[in-house]
């Protein structure tokens, strides 16, 4: 106890312009780990591109059918969950493989991941799909809607097939591989 007032030092500031001096510094930091980290890459290679292709066209399907009178049908309510959820994931897979996700969390095998996402995202749109463009009929008032929603719902279960299949060529390149922290390409 003795010695504890000898190994203190202190210095006279005021806590406000110390406090957003280290501010400044964690912002200009954070900004500097965010750019190095994007992968400008995978923004131009195909599954980027599909992901996009992807997000922008469930966008337009789910943004069509909720601009319609969809409660009248039953069926709308599973052509929502899918679309919307579906859009939810994809943004979320989409940044992480933007910013690295796979480089922090290695335990994890990205190419089997996101080949099985894609399949499954595949059977959900599909099946999402017929229940869009089976029931398009019943809407006389929003039939432009649905019908434009059925069209999306479409471009959107294609996409979905590509990047699948794509997924599927890159987890079978990638089975042999130790190193399974690859971005899927």
């Amino acid at each position: 106890m003795a010695d504890f007032p000898s190994k203190v030092a202190t210095e006279t500031s005021s806590p406000n312009s110390q406090s957003s001096q280290q501010g400044r510094n964690s912002l200009r930091g954070l900004a500097a780990n965010v750019t190095t980290r994007m992968d400008v890459v995978f923004i131009r290679s195909l599954p980027a591109i599909l992901m996009i292709a992807e997000i922008i066209t469930g966008l337009l399907q789910w943004a069509l059918i909720a601009s319609a009178n969809y409660t009248y049908v039953p069926a709308y309510g599973w052509v929502m969950f899918v679309a919307v959820t579906l859009w939810i994931l994809t943004t979320i897979l989409f940044f992480m493989l933007l910013f690295g996700a796979q480089r922090k969390l290695s335990a994890v095998p990205w190419p089997l991941t996101v080949m099985v996402y894609n399949g499954i995202a595949t059977v959900l749109c599909l099946s999402a799909f017929l229940a869009n463009a089976a029931t398009v009929h019943h809407f006389h008032l929003f039939y432009g809607h649905i019908a434009a929603a059925a069209f999306f719902g479409a471009v959107v279960t294609l996409t979905y097939a590509a990047s699948a299949f794509f997924s599927y060529l890159d987890w079978k390149d990638d089975r042999g591989n130790a190193d399974t922290s690859t971005v899927p390409t």
